[in-house]
């Protein structure tokens, strides 16, 4: 399961220019974990299966191709340069949505006790339902990106964790 957020940068058919407000034909958008130069990805479509190339090189008006950039729950850093690598701009703590509310679905199998949320939370954020019963944030615990249960969901138990 991947939750993809759309990017405040560049999200939906934006058009980047050069310096002199040319199209930035050629331009390229590098991707990295907020306050790094690690690569980050992102994703082409809603669905956060398919990553873009790192960096994205823009089309001959200046847009990223399929005009989206869509973005893991996590802070990024941007660094726009031209064709020939001159920079244009960085910016850095750019969140993939901050404060939109991310919703995973699972079936219980009344064996599974581990469910992966696709990236790392905060069990104050979270709210897990199963069957839409809340549960108390002592029967759960997280575990890096995964959701672990003290006690295995019941066979077909639908189990909904909502978080920021």
């Amino acid at each position: 399961m991947s939750s993809v957020n759309l990017s405040a940068f560049g999200g939906v058919g934006w058009q980047f220019f050069d310096n002199n407000g040319a199209p930035l034909a050629g331009g390229l958008i590098y991707s990295y974990a907020a306050g790094t130069t690690t690569p980050q990805a992102t994703y082409t479509t809603n669905a956060g299966t398919i990553a873009h190339s790192n960096p994205i090189v823009l089309n001959s008006a200046g847009r990223v191709p399929g005009g989206e950039i869509w973005l893991l729950p996590a802070s990024y850093k941007f660094i726009l340069q031209t064709s020939a690598a001159v920079l244009i701009a960085s910016y850095d703590n750019v969140t993939s949505g901050a404060g939109l509310i991310v919703i995973a679905n699972f079936t219980g199998d009344g064996t599974t006790v581990s469910f992966n949320l696709g990236n790392a939370t905060n069990e104050n954020s979270t709210n897990v339902y199963i069957n839409g019963v809340y549960q108390q944030k002592n029967t759960y615990a997280l575990s890096g990106s995964n959701l672990v249960f003290s006690e295995a969901p019941p066979d077909t138990s639908s189990i909904e964790v909502s978080f920021t």
